[in-house]
């Protein structure tokens, strides 16, 4: 099913949409899902940099490995609470599926503070394609949701994920700690403000299905931009 033929939902965080002149963030139906199981399918981690120890960067084949990574989203699709939400998105490249792309809250309607989360295919690096799917969520985070400040972290020899921060402005917030394969390891975390988002945003971006959702995380109108 091509992105342009959805159905839409009774639940609007699966009728989001984030569009770039070459790809889509579309909420993160069972169909949609279904679309990217062979992408996850394929997508074992077998050399370094290894990523976080999360469902989808198991270091182990399927057909456990897509299981443990729908239940993962399954459940968090259904935990939203005044405190926490996170939207799950698939990301489609010219309409073929590639990856993940996430945006999670955390007490929102008291700080706009948000975090982003990504996964993409081995063969779609290296395109510039990370850098868009950032671009396009953190125009949700900032000019659909209101959001005052975006963080991000990635391990400090994820080369490629820290120079996407780097070159959209994220400024150093200090180092912390998370596992992969079980064993600590030390990450790099980044912030970025409204104002510093501003000075990369790009204009060519265009959303849909905001307004429904906002009530449904608790944000009952947008924050002054």
């Amino acid at each position: 099913m091509p992105p342009n033929a959805r159905t839409a939902s009774a639940y609007p965080p699966l009728n989001l949409e984030v569009h770039t002149p070459r790809l889509s963030l579309l909420g993160a139906t069972d169909d949609l899902l279904e679309q990217l199981v062979p992408v996850v399918r394929e997508g074992v981690v077998k050399e370094p940099p290894w990523p976080f120890d999360d469902p989808i960067s198991h270091y182990k084949d399927g057909p456990e490995r897509e299981w443990a990574w729908l239940r993962a989203i399954w459940a968090g699709r259904g935990r939203v609470t005044e405190g926490f939400w996170r939207l799950y998105f698939v990301v489609f490249l010219y309409g073929r599926p590639v990856g993940v792309q996430d945006l999670i809250g955390t007490n929102f309607s008291k700080f706009g503070t948000v975090d982003t989360f990504s996964w993409l295919s081995a063969e779609s690096r290296g395109q510039g394609v990370g850098k868009e799917m950032r671009q396009a969520i953190l125009h949700l985070a900032f000019e659909g949701l209101g959001a005052r400040q975006a963080d991000s972290a990635a391990f400090v020899d994820n080369i490629a994920s820290n120079r996407v921060s780097q070159a959209l402005g994220y400024e150093p917030n200090g180092m912390d700690w998370d596992t992969r394969r079980g064993d600590p390891a030390e990450l790099r975390r980044w912030r970025l403000t409204r104002d510093q988002w501003r000075r990369t945003r790009r204009d060519v971006i265009t959303l849909k299905g905001v307004a429904a959702c906002l009530p449904v995380l608790g944000i009952p109108t947008p924050r002054a931009r």
